[in-house]
């Protein structure tokens, strides 16, 4: 790796998750005047910021297996075009398909950027593989932090949000003009020998099943409760006056910061550790925020945040780690898996609401009972965790 400059595609990389992050910020900001200008129902917002994670998954899916084949390099560039079509379509959206089209070309660019920079990033730093994903995917949270702080800033000028929409046409172009001046790396499993058919063989270990099927249920309970959130609790923060997507850049706040610090913290309880302290702290937080108001929402968010923190990087460390093996094609899998969980839940949530909103005629009272449901989520990770808990420290 002479010839490659780490910092610049690292920080490259971070730039295209920002991105990423800001279409998954401003998207939550714009449910509800989404909602009202094209007269849609919570169940086709629902299918409509579900197409993102569809997407996603699509592009996770057929890109992993692809990075070693045509290079990163055009992933990224796929990542690159998919994000400007996709940011100009929404723009000229006249209603449900021109809104689905572009969320879904949105999605497939998100998912490109991690199906590219996923294993970039540990195949540059190989020693450190959990903690540097842990401080790239500091930007994911962050990048919403900057996305809610510039709809809220954008709101009170009087702006709508197609300018919010164009704003992050600034970034994506930085992001392509700084991968375009880099030189990218083969993928780890090239570099270490293991052959293509290794890299099937431990997509199908029963490790890697395992951990896949938590993925699902981990970026359920934090994709899907986390694109809602401004929505279900909009009545509690305007009883208080506060902007509800200032909820998810308090959340998105805490992450960045326990983002940033996971080296210590990992290695003080070991990856299965926190992926079992994680589930069971998000499932108090979910617990507290159906049943809190006005500014007490807060600190109930506070505990959730800290809850699913670590959930995603954690997660694509850990197998990395343990099943090196499965290569570019195991996180592309994970990432991709990940994005379905996200995908199935938000119509869920939506027509959860609906249902909730006919019976108890309350959009308050809705917007809770439909948090409690992402719960049980929660309790089945617990259970799952504590096992990989216990078969980790056997391993010792």
């Amino acid at each position: 790796m002479k010839n490659i400059q780490k910092s610049l595609l690292f920080n490259a990389s971070c730039v295209a998750l920002v991105v990423t992050a800001l279409t998954f910020a401003t998207r939550a900001g714009m449910i509800e005047p989404w909602r009202q200008e094209f007269n849609l129902t919570a169940e086709q917002i629902g299918w409509i910021i579900g197409t993102a994670f569809w997407g996603f998954t699509l592009a996770m899916i057929f890109g992993g297996p692809l990075v070693d084949v045509i290079g990163m390099k055009t992933i990224i560039y796929i990542a690159f075009t998919g994000h400007i079509a996709g940011i100009l379509l929404t723009i000229f959206a006249s209603g449900f398909w021109s809104l689905f089209i572009s969320t879904l070309l949105i999605g497939i660019a998100n998912g490109s950027v991690e199906a590219a920079t996923n294993p970039l990033i540990a195949g540059m730093y190989v020693e450190d593989k959990t903690k540097k994903l842990n401080q790239f995917h500091v930007w994911f949270p962050a990048g919403i932090v900057i996305g809610g702080l510039m709809v809220f800033l954008l709101e009170i000028l009087g702006y709508g949000w197609r300018l919010q929409m164009a704003a992050m046409l600034i970034p994506t172009l930085l992001y392509g003009i700084l991968f375009l001046r880099a030189t990218f790396p083969q993928t780890e499993r090239v570099t270490a020998g293991f052959s293509y058919n290794d890299m099937l063989k431990a997509v199908g270990s029963p490790l890697f099943l395992f951990m896949a099927a938590c993925m699902l249920l981990t970026a359920a309970t934090e994709l899907g409760s986390n694109q809602w959130m401004t929505a279900l609790l909009e009545n509690v923060m305007v009883k208080e006056g506060i902007n509800s997507i200032l909820l998810l850049v308090w959340i998105s706040g805490i992450m960045a910061i326990g983002r940033s610090v996971a080296g210590p913290i990992v290695h003080r309880f070991s990856p299965s550790g926190v992926l079992l302290g994680s589930a069971i702290i998000a499932g108090i937080g979910l617990a507290l925020l159906s049943y809190s108001n006005g500014l007490w929402s807060f600190g109930a968010a506070a505990v959730f945040a800290i809850g699913i923190t670590y959930f995603w990087p954690t997660m694509l460390g850990f197998v990395n780690e343990n099943i090196p093996q499965s290569g570019a094609l195991g996180l592309a899998i994970m990432g991709g898996i990940g994005f379905l969980g996200g995908a199935i839940t938000q119509p869920l949530l939506g027509k959860i609401y609906d249902i909730k909103f006919e019976s108890l005629n309350d959009s308050l009272a809705a917007g809770s009972a439909t948090l409690r449901t992402v719960i049980v989520l929660t309790v089945v990770l617990t259970i799952a965790f504590t096992f990989l808990y216990l078969r980790q420290r056997k391993k010792i």
